[in-house]
């Protein structure tokens, strides 16, 4: 990725929040590199290097300062660069993707060979993909250290490390000390003693926290979910460990918040990014919202709420079966269906019994949902989907290109457009994805714009929205006053 080093310098001689995590400044001096908002003495403009990503400053051998602790800035937009194969790769990277495998095994997960794969990233990111995985585990082991208590043998494990020997090595190269050195011991052993973890997770302002929340709380799955005026609680459940995962907001740092169970410790990692995907905090509001300003009937939207989030999806099979019940009914009735659902073949959370896990693909394939009220057609839409899927012939995880997934998904009876767009934005998280049919959106862009009277004329207006138009759909979404109008 190209960067105006002149712009760059002046965003750091400003401190200016807005860059933060889009860039790192690198000063040949002192071998350190440093967010745009580090409070230390600016230096010159002759002894700094810019990258746009940390782990192209380590790959060069910067350090990270332990001032601004460039580990705690909100991630670089998955979608920053220019290649979709870049952004579907850095996607399956934080989900460990190279943790166990190799590049040749990403890359064929892509579609691609490991030496485009390899140029990709060095064109896009300015760093190979082994660097980017490296710098994520390294820096999540990072936050670990500073805010949790857990033994560092386990922080090892944790942030995707195979032995403590390769994370003493890739911890000392990285920082310059050995993990012992820069625990923060009071406010780690605090953490410890209260038997939870308090994971922060940053973001680029603004956040539309309540409108999220208004968002995921009509949609809540009984007994799976619980959304307060303040918070988000989840019942989880990964490789046998379970506990109550809590998120809320910290407006004041720009933050979100997340508390889980030390019984779900080991799993924290995967947490974090099933958070970060969940709350779409890898968004850039202003990028987005100088596209969607554009159009007269989206400014006044983006301005009453410029931080609005598309939401994710904490399980993308969960959130997919929940868009194939919503085909032609309220929000409400397909919340009672999956909630149905839920409570049928779901698994009870140990110590928890009123909680428990949404039911995967290999207990859906063959779910009778006739008897708790799905339509025939829907359960029969269903019950396929979840073969696909249990079967890898469909693959939610994103390294799938949008018209390759929409394909597919339509390629099955009961599954439309409407549909699979749906699914492609909110359980792979598609920024572009758009079910122009969607009813809810067509009557709020009616009431914005009069001469919009069908899909088609929508999908056409939309076309100045890309690639955002997923955001433009959540606008007017957001603009509708009840919540029984079909989303």
């Amino acid at each position: 990725m190209t960067l105006d080093p002149d712009i760059c310098y002046r965003a750091v001689e400003s401190r200016d929040a807005r860059f933060d995590g889009r860039f790192f400044t690198a000063v040949l001096t002192t071998g350190v590199y440093c967010r745009p908002v580090c409070p230390a003495r600016t230096p010159q403009q002759k002894n700094v290097r810019f990258y746009s990503c940390a782990a192209a400053a380590e790959q060069d051998g910067f350090r990270p300062c332990m001032r601004c602790r460039p580990e705690t800035s909100p991630g670089t937009p998955a979608w920053a660069g220019t290649s979709a194969t870049v952004a579907r790769a850095l996607r399956l990277i934080s989900e460990g993707a190279l943790d166990d495998g190799g590049v040749d095994d990403l890359a064929g997960r892509l579609g691609v060979t490991a030496r485009h794969l390899r140029r990709l990233f060095d064109e896009h990111v300015g760093a190979s993909p082994l660097a980017v995985a490296r710098a994520r585990r390294v820096h999540f082991a990072k936050t670990l250290l500073d805010g949790t208590g857990l033994p560092i043998t386990e922080i090892a494990l944790t942030s995707g490390f195979s032995s403590i020997r390769r994370f003493n090595a890739a911890f000392l190269d990285t920082f310059g000390q050995a993990p012992s050195q820069v625990r923060r011991t009071k406010r780690a052993d605090a953490a410890h003693t209260r038997g939870i973890l308090d994971l922060k997770l940053t973001y680029r302002p603004p956040m539309a926290w309540n409108a999220t929340l208004g968002f995921l709380s009509a949609r809540a799955i009984h007994g799976v979910e619980e959304v307060t005026e303040k918070e988000y609680r989840r019942a989880v459940s990964i490789d046998g460990a379970s506990g109550i995962v809590t998120v809320a907001h910290s407006a004041a740092d720009n933050s979100i918040r997340v508390r889980l169970p030390l019984s779900l410790s080991q799993h924290a990692r995967v947490i974090a990014d099933r958070v970060r995907r969940l709350f779409d905090l890898g968004a850039d509001p202003a990028v987005i919202n100088r596209s969607l300003h554009t159009d007269p009937m989206l400014a006044t939207l983006v301005r009453t709420f410029p931080g609005l989030r598309v939401p994710g999806a904490w399980d993308p099979f969960e959130t997919s079966v929940r868009v194939i019940l919503g085909q032609q009914i309220t929000v409400k009735a397909a919340r009672t269906l999956a909630t149905r659902i839920a409570e049928k073949y779901g698994t009870p959370l140990t110590g928890e019994p009123s909680a428990r896990s949404f039911p995967g693909p290999d207990r859906l394939r063959r779910a009778r949902l006739e008897i708790l009220g799905v339509i025939g057609s829907r359960s029969k839409a269903i019950r396929r989907f979840a073969s696909m899927v249990d079967d890898g012939k469909i693959r939610l995880d994103g390294s799938v290109e949008l018209d390759e997934l929409t394909g597919a998904l339509e390629a099955m009876p009961g599954i439309g457009p409407w549909t699979s767009q749906a699914i492609a934005m909110r359980a792979c998280g598609e920024p572009d994805a758009f079910p122009a049919a969607d009813l809810g959106a067509l009557h709020a862009a009616k009431r914005i714009d009069l001469s919009i009277t069908n899909p088609k004329q929508l999908t056409a207006r939309a076309e100045a929205w890309r690639p955002w138009r997923a955001y433009g759909l959540m606008h007017l979404w957001n603009s509708l006053s009840s919540e029984g109008e079909k989303q």
